[in-house]
């Protein structure tokens, strides 16, 4: 696993997991709030069948708000640029979350440089008559009130400690917790003191990422068109106790787009840290099946 930085208009840092050179790239994208080690679980087990990297998008990880703005816009043209100018040919984008939005966006804008497309709990219109998590609604209600939102969030990064955040984080993420190992915990409350001190200001680069998703999700047509257009092979994995992204909402998707390859999981909002066997028994058949 090798750390580098990429001059995208700003210093963008990826990592290499490696893989052979003659096999396909992969290029994986995290959602809100999270980072390149989102995917250390999975990307070992697809490191014997394809040349894996992942980038942390502007505003997140070691990449910070230097890289550009946060917007779920800005980081789908960041993405591009990734892809086009670091990997330099085209790939196939693994987007979980509101990486997810990000990867479609990417796909839809320029398709020639996207082999295929894995949405992994994809951020998705809320399907008609599906609820979503109470929990989970008044944390992105609270994200859209000016002033409150930047006030709350500096709080809880100065009040709480970054191991009990995490942990608060990955309980409302995922279906059980227990499984993401106790290094994967270690790993990122390290990543989250260096960001902290690193950007005292991260909830602008939050905020910014997170109000551009909402404000997409709430007037969906043009995201639907991006989805409807896309040419390239598609695979949604889903999981189904995911509290973000109600499985209502992603089978919706599946019944309007059936030309995509739709699988359910036993996983909550992050299936690559809480089952990344189950997710990679679906989408090494899948990248088999790509041109």
């Amino acid at each position: 696993m090798k750390s580098a930085y990429a001059d995208l208009g700003g210093p963008v840092h990826h990592i290499d997991f490696g893989g052979p050179a003659d096999a396909p790239p992969v290029v994986l994208v995290h959602g809100l709030g999270g980072s390149h080690l989102n995917w250390t679980r999975l990307a070992p087990l697809l490191t014997p069948y394809a040349r894996v990297s992942a980038l942390d998008l502007a505003g997140f990880g070691r990449t910070g708000a230097a890289a550009g703005p946060t917007t779920v816009t800005a980081n789908a043209e960041l993405l591009r640029r990734y892809v086009t100018e670091v990997v330099g040919e085209p790939a196939v984008l693994v987007g979980n979350s509101m990486g997810g939005m990000i990867s479609t966006l990417t796909a839809a804008a320029t398709p020639d440089a996207v082999r295929g497309l894995a949405l992994v709990d994809p951020s998705v219109p809320l399907a008609p008559n599906v609820k979503i998590d109470p929990e989970i609604r008044r944390l992105f209600l609270v994200n859209l009130i000016p002033g409150v939102a930047g006030w709350a969030m500096r709080r809880r990064l100065a009040t709480v400690p970054a191991r009990r955040r995490i942990e608060e984080t990955l309980a409302m993420t995922c279906a059980d917790a227990s499984r993401v190992p106790e290094q994967i915990i270690v790993d990122a409350v390290a990543l989250d003191e260096e960001m902290t001190a690193a950007n005292p200001r991260r909830d602008l680069a939050y905020l910014g990422a997170s109000r551009s998703l909402l404000r997409l999700l709430a007037r969906p047509d043009g995201y639907w068109r991006a989805m409807a257009s896309l040419p390239m092979p598609v695979l949604l994995a889903h999981g189904v106790h995911d509290r973000h992204v109600p499985i209502g909402s992603a089978r919706a998707v599946a019944a309007r787009l059936p030309h995509w390859t739709y699988v359910e999981l036993d996983s909550g909002h992050v299936p690559q840290l809480e089952h990344p066997q189950e997710l990679t028994d679906h989408l090494l058949p899948w990248l088999h099946t790509l041109k």
